[in-house]
Order: C-alpha cells, then sequence, then structure tokens
C-alpha cells in the first residue's frame, strides 16, 4: 500500500496536515511494507524539507498512490479517479457549495471517507479540531478587545505559534473586570474554557454573573437550560422536548447580554433553534455586548451581528446596529466588533496538525495498515462514497446529488 498526503488547495489557504513527519516515521517503523510520500507544498507548517530530512520521499502527484489524506475539501480538478480520499468534505448536510465535488467524486469511482463522521457507537467524534477552534477563539477575541479598547495589542498568530505561547502572551496583559459569557457544552466550549481557566480568569456560575459586580475578569458558562426556555412559561426546559420542538422555545439570553461586555458563543445551534442576539436586541441599548467572538460562525444564525466568516489574515469586522451592515472594525463605539473565523485551528496548525495525527493514526490508520479497513466499524461509518456509489448510511443524499 502507498499512502499519499496530499497538498492544501483552499482558499484561504489551510496550514495543516493530516501526518507530521515524525508521525509518519514511527508508522512505517512498525509497518515497514506501507510507503507514505508528501506531495510538494509551499504553505504547510512542516515544510517540504523536514519531511525530507525524515527520510520521506516528495512527489509533485499522488497519482500512484492507494490512500490520499488531505484536511480541507481536496481542489476538483485534482482529484484522481479510483481512490480513496480523507477529509473534511462539508458535503454530508448537503452544502450547495460543495454539491459539484460530491458529483465529481462519484463519476470517478472515488471512495470518500469524511473526517466529521469519524464517530464511536456511541456518535462521540474521533478526530476533531473543535477544542482547539475554542482555544482561538477566546486568543482572537481577546485581541479583538484590547485592539477595540487601545489599552493592549496581542500579537496575531502566525506558522509557529503554540498553545503555550498564546497563553503566555495572555498571561502579561492586564485585563480590567470584564465580564466574558462562553455558551455550549461541547468541546469547542471547552477548549474555550481551557484557555480562560489558564490565563487566570476565574469561573463564576451564571446566577453570580447575573447578580453580582466584580474587581477582576470572570467568565461563566450558559448552557441550553441557561439561554433557552418554554414560549408560554420561562420556568420550563425539558431538553427532550426542546430537540423534537424547538419552535416551542424562545431566547432567554437578553438578562445575560446586559451584565456582559465579550460574548463568545461556543454552541451548537440549528435553523429551528432560537435566536439568541437578533437584530432588535442588537439595537438594544440595554445591551453591553460590544464584542462577538462567534466561534459558532453561523451565519445569520443565533447571532445575528455574524454576516459572513472572516479570516485569519483580516479576523475583525464592525456590525452597525441601526443599519444592519458591516463596517470597519473598530471604527464606532457604538457598534459590535465581530470575530468570526470559520478556520480558527489553524492559527495553532503545528498543535492541532500533531493532535489530530495521533487520533488519525489510532483510529483509522493502524486497521488500514492492518488490512482492515473493510472491517473497520470507524471507517465504514465515515464513508460516504464508495468506489463512487453512496453507502447506505448517506443514501439520503441521493437527490441533493443528482439535482441541477
Amino acid at each position: 500500500m502507498r499512502i499519499g498526503i496530499i497538498k492544501e488547495t483552499k482558499v484561504p489557504e489551510d496550514n495543516r496536515v493530516a501526518l507530521s513527519p515524525q508521525e509518519i516515521v514511527d508508522l512505517q517503523q512498525k509497518f515497514p511494507d506501507v510507503e507514505f510520500v508528501v506531495q510538494k507544498s509551499d504553505i504547510r507548517v512542516y515544510s517540504d524539507e523536514e519531511y525530507a530530512l525524515k527520510g520521506i520521499r516528495l512527489v509533485d502527484h499522488v497519482d500512484d498512490c492507494d490512500v490520499l489524506f488531505g484536511i480541507k475539501e481536496a481542489d476538483i480538478e485534482s482529484l484522481i479517479p479510483n481512490k480513496h480520499y480523507f477529509f473534511f468534505g462539508h458535503i454530508a448536510k448537503m452544502q450547495p457549495y460543495n454539491k459539484p465535488l460530491l458529483k465529481r467524486m462519484m463519476e470517478l469511482n472515488i471512495t470518500f471517507s469524511d473526517y466529521e463522521y469519524l464517530v464511536d457507537e456511541k456518535g462521540y467524534r474521533l478526530c476533531a479540531f473543535g477544542w482547539w477552534a475554542g482555544v482561538v477563539g477566546v486568543y482572537n477575541t481577546l485581541r479583538a478587545y484590547g485592539l477595540r479598547m487601545r489599552t493592549f495589542e496581542l500579537p496575531k498568530p502566525d506558522k509557529q505559534f503554540t498553545l503555550i505561547r498564546m497563553q503566555s502572551e495572555v498571561k502579561v496583559v492586564e485585563l480590567p473586570a470584564l465580564k466574558i459569557i462562553v455558551t455550549g457544552n461541547g468541546r469547542v466550549s471547552h477548549g474555550a474554557q481551557h484557555f480562560l481557566d489558564e490565563v487566570g480568569i476565574k469561573q463564576v456560575s451564571p446566577r453570580e454573573f447575573l447578580e453580582q459586580e466584580f474587581e477582576f475578569p470572570v467568565y461563566t458558562v450558559a448552557k441550553l437550560p441557561d439561554t433557552v426556555c418554554r414560549i408560554d412559561d420561562e420556568s420550563i426546559f425539558d431538553r427532550e422536548e426542546f430537540h423534537s420542538h424547538p419552535e416551542l422555545y424562545k431566547s432567554n439570553f437578553l438578562r445575560f447580554a446586559k451584565v456582559t461586555d465579550i460574548f463568545i458563543p461556543c454552541h451548537y445551534w440549528g435553523p429551528e433553534d432560537p435566536i439568541y442576539l437578533g437584530k432588535e436586541n442588537l439595537r438594544n441599548p440595554e445591551v453591553k455586548i460590544k464584542i462577538i467572538g462567534d466561534v459558532t460562525c453561523d451565519i445569520m444564525g443565533s447571532v445575528q451581528s455574524t454576516l459572513r466568516p472572516s479570516t485569519h489574515k483580516d479576523p475583525f469586522y464592525d456590525y452597525n446596529p441601526c443599519t444592519e451592515m458591516e463596517e470597519i472594525a473598530f471604527s464606532s463605539e457604538s457598534n459590535v466588533t465581530v470575530m468570526a473565523v470559520d478556520t480558527l485551528p489553524n492559527a495553532l496548525a503545528l498543535d492541532t496538525s500533531d493532535y489530530f495525527g495521533k487520533a488519525l493514526v489510532k483510529h483509522v490508520i493502524n486497521d488500514m495498515l492492518r488490512g482492515n479497513t473493510d472491517e473497520s466499524d470507524v471507517i465504514n461509518r465515515a464513508t460516504i462514497l464508495k468506489n463512487g456509489k453512496l453507502t447506505e448510511r448517506f443514501a439520503y443524499l441521493r437527490d441533493y446529488a443528482y439535482s441541477e
């Protein structure tokens, strides 16, 4: 078997990689009959030279590989017939912009496994970057606060940034008595909480957050029962009912918005779920929030100041609540500053690549190199296409794939 690491072609560029040089060396020692090759790239966080120094062959083309690993969607023009691809496809939720990618993979008899659906038997994701998105989201949001208030300036992350570096930069900053709210209780939220804890910002309960003032920066975590309630009775929250009938519920977030300086949304949101901060809320003079680090990056979703994704190169923009339009970042005190980078983990490409590679080896590659690809429940659950045909689990994509 020959396995190829493909170069990233997505714009804006992604510097992450599925396997680091050392991870490939370890695999080749364990499976000497398998060859790994790396397609040349000048944007990868690990340089071509770092792979070459480990004795890994660099190539311009990966046509002779059996399995190909990337991070973001492969460029349609680069697809090779009859191969097995792994990457984040952004297809299974019927995203319109990637329909041509799915169609082309079907035409080329490609087998495609999507990292997003590498899950265990309980549906828990095994290879994901969500925790890191929460970490970087907090750093970027605090960076936005310092720039807006002109009180401090955190450095813009470069390719060699690490989690330790990010934490050390924030620790030397003297933050005022801010109130920060993080929503959600999944991996993304836990990453945000970890970073806030590590830089010395104290966590308080939602009730303390709502009712008390502090002389130092604090944060709270608002989970689903804190942020939504029944339309007909604000004292009621039933999780099962909410998930089956979200239309019976409304947002209860305004009470937090009136006492919060910085809002970091990390919660899951579905199109039928209540809107946490709508346009009218953002115009409400009682709403104190002026910085929103939207880690969820749901465009016009639960936070309606998120008009578009932003980039690592230009991560901030302002939302004018009166015109409901975008303006230049930090251009008016009456605006809300938005951070909505949709590839946050890429800011820690070294850390996240190493983390992701270890998970990939453990849950996918070890089975594959032992010849157990077809028997692997983890790989099968993530496989959307098998030789160009939709698998049973993803058969619901048929109309999406064949529609114009």
